[in-house]
């Protein structure tokens, strides 16, 4: 046995070895509830980042559920990710020195699907260097024949049940992508601002946008205000910088009285809470900013300007007219495209919504009855606060690449989060009645970081429900981010971003993949350091020293002891209490804990009592040194794959009369 585990050489091995055995394929038993798992699937945008090496979470119990003899599939798949794509297209154009317009939408779409192509590729191989036994002979795509079929029935069911619709309503608009946002591509990010106090006739009123102000239709008081119980229901007429404007008064709820003078100006065209008075009082939507993010002529001589040349013009203006009472420096979230880090615009727009509420309703319930359980139970009552004040889901984008909406005459495509919502069924070729589908479908665990519960993992529950008729999951496991050593939230920009394929080249993937999991917890973020992966690395060697020591007894003739000696008695009952803590921790998603107890017991217990305990009547000791290692690494293999099974494929050529079964990975889990 070498010195060490060349992980370099060794890992790509190994893999092979599992792909060759077809050990991924899960063995489809009558009888057997199968464990089902579809994996998030990774945008086809080039390079794998550490929220990916996160799914070392489900390999963990994937293995953990094939080792108990239980049909077992982990299906892969891609996302064609419209928006990123095209992003990353427009930036190759640029460097060019071209723009989509001029390559026309024909060779868009050609450069995207190469694009999408590679990056499948390249991604597909990193999956496979962290260790991930996924069924690749069931690889689906988003954009693939089969999904692109799933899509267009999705949208006409929905829609001939009218829960599609047409209509304008305010969306998030990025003026540089020239496209709507979802939520989730709406980034909002802490800014330093300005609230401005300026004289709205006889009032004096507070705004962080008062370049908007050419788009208000009127101004809103909380209805208890007693300030201002007089002005309710009321009209007043002011001199604005373009001419006289008439306003009304309104009473509204959404009212904060403590927010600056306790009254505001109604923008309802740019503005979603203004947006939500302005529909309950009937007010008139003026559109102000276009899509180009410049003031339509609505605002007189301001027109033409961006939205911070308006701003300072405007600001400007009051100062002059002594309209603007006082500034107060603030911080404020301000909301920007993901791709293209442009601010965004909220505007009412012509878009494609989903009637959300009658599908929210059913993925309350299957909550609420317990059909499906949310770990950690803390993000059960923000899944539901969400989903009970939920507004409709503006699917429609204004891109070339993606699943065009299958409306005659319509241009525009749809969400990607439309498409991957119906990733659970649609990888087994729903609405067919295929056999994948009748054996696999519900999935077992939707296991995903807790950012994305909304904008994927609800929309996934409220489209089975309403499409299958089935939840599409019994639990869902939320793991939390991934931050830097001093919790801080990692980026190149910051220079403290760690590269996964980095850190697997240096200390090995199971150094890494044990870094991830060890004491972490359902829902919290975990920090991670080139140190704790080194120190995983230190465990790794451990492992196999240990092993070298109990495989490569000069004397190799094992003795069956009758286990008088206390100290065998010893290890077995705290193996027997290892194997019992790990089983239940595993079982409860609780792989923090579960990969605690096997480390403090491999490296405290068995190497530095037990092993060192042991050197003084070796040949006797032989036969129990065996069973813990056997045991031990059957533990550690859902963590640490590769090394584990590289052990026990040496134990094999040494015929020891342990370590039967062909493959570590096929092994059964002790009992």
């Amino acid at each position: 046995m070498d010195k060490k585990f060349d992980h370099l050489h060794l890992e790509s091995q190994i893999y092979r070895f599992w792909e060759k055995g077809g050990y991924f394929k899960p063995k489809v038993k009558k009888g057997q509830e199968p464990f089902v798992i579809t994996l998030p699937p990774p945008n086809v945008t080039g390079e794998l980042h550490l929220g990916h090496a996160m799914y070392a979470i489900e390999d963990i119990l994937i293995r953990f559920h094939r080792m108990r003899g239980e049909p077992t599939l982990w299906l892969p798949g891609f996302d064609h990710a419209s928006i990123a794509v095209s992003y990353l297209i427009d930036k190759q154009l640029a460097k060019e020195g071209k723009n989509r317009k001029e390559v026309g939408k024909e060779e868009f779409l050609r450069r995207a699907r190469k694009f999408a192509l590679d990056s499948k590729k390249r991604i597909r191989t990193q999956l496979k260097s962290l260790g991930l036994s996924l069924d690749w002979s069931r690889e689906a795509y988003t954009m693939d024949e089969i999904r692109s079929q799933v899509v267009k029935e999705a949208f006409l069911r929905l829609y001939k049940k009218g829960l599609i619709y047409q209509g304008e309503r305010m969306i998030n608009w990025c003026p540089h992508c020239q496209t709507a946002l979802s939520d989730l591509e709406n980034e909002y990010k802490e800014e330093e601002g300005q609230l401005y106090y300026m004289k709205y006739g006889p009032f004096t009123l507070a705004t962080t946008r008062p370049e908007t102000k050419f788009g208000d239709t009127a101004v809103a008081v909380h209805p208890k205000d007693k300030r201002y119980q007089k002005w309710i229901g009321k009209e007043f007429v002011y001199e604005s910088l373009i001419g006289p404007k008439k306003m009304k008064v309104v009473a509204d709820e959404a009212v904060d009285p403590e927010f600056g003078t306790g009254v505001v100006k109604i923008t309802p065209g740019h503005d979603s809470t203004d947006f939500e008075i302005g529909q309950r009082h009937n007010l008139k939507i003026i559109k102000v900013i276009d899509e180009k993010g410049r003031l339509t002529k609505v605002a007189g001589r301001f027109a033409g300007l961006s939205v911070s040349e308006a701003r300072k013009k405007v600001v400007e203006e009051l100062t002059k007219r002594g309209d603007l009472v006082k500034t107060e420096n603030i911080s404020h979230a301000v909301g920007h495209c993901q791709r293209c880090n442009t601010v965004t615009e909220p505007l009412v727009s012509k878009q494609w919504f989903v009637k959300i509420k009658p599908l929210a309703k059913p993925a309350i319930e299957a909550v609420k009855k317990g059909k499906i359980k949310i770990i950690p139970k803390r993000s059960t009552k923000v899944y539901l606060h969400w989903l009970e004040n939920i507004h409709d889901w503006c699917i429609s984008r204004q891109l070339w690449w993606g699943h065009k909406i299958p409306i005659e005459g319509e241009e525009d495509v749809l969400d990607t989060w439309f498409s991957s919502g119906l990733w659970p069924f649609s990888v087994f070729g729903w609405p067919k009645e295929t056999a994948d589908l009748k054996t696999f479908y519900p999935n077992t665990v939707r296991e995903t970081g807790y950012d994305i519960l909304f904008f994927w993992v609800a929309r996934e529950i409220m489209m089975a429900l309403f499409l299958t008729g089935q939840v599409p999951y019994k639990t869902v496991y939320l793991h939390g981010l991934v931050r830097d050593e001093k919790g801080q939230k990692m980026s190149k920009t910051k220079g403290n971003s760690l590269d996964p394929l980095q850190l697997t080249s240096k200390f090995g993937t199971d150094a890494l993949r044990m870094a991830l999991t060890y004491g972490t917890a359902a829902g919290n973020d975990l920090s991670l350091s080139e140190n704790k992966v080194m120190a995983m690395r230190n465990f790794a060697n451990k492992i196999w020293n240990a092993s070298r020591f109990v495989l490569e007894n000069p004397e190799s003739e094992v003795k069956n002891s009758k286990l008088k000696n206390k100290d065998d008695q010893w290890i077995l009952k705290e193996l027997e209490k290892t194997v019992k803590e790990v089983t239940s921790h595993i079982e409860a998603f609780r792989f923090g804990q579960a990969s605690e107890k096997i480390y403090d017991f491999f490296w405290h217990t068995f190497c530095d009592q037990y092993i060192e305990k042991s050197k003084a009547r070796r040949n006797e000791t032989q036969a129990t040194l065996l069973y813990v290692l056997e045991t031990s690494l059957k533990l550690l293999h859902p963590f640490m794959p590769f090394v584990t099974e590289e052990i026990w494929q040496e134990a094999r050529r040494r015929k020891t009369g342990f370590f039967k079964e062909e493959s570590l990975i096929i092994a059964p889990w002790p009992k």
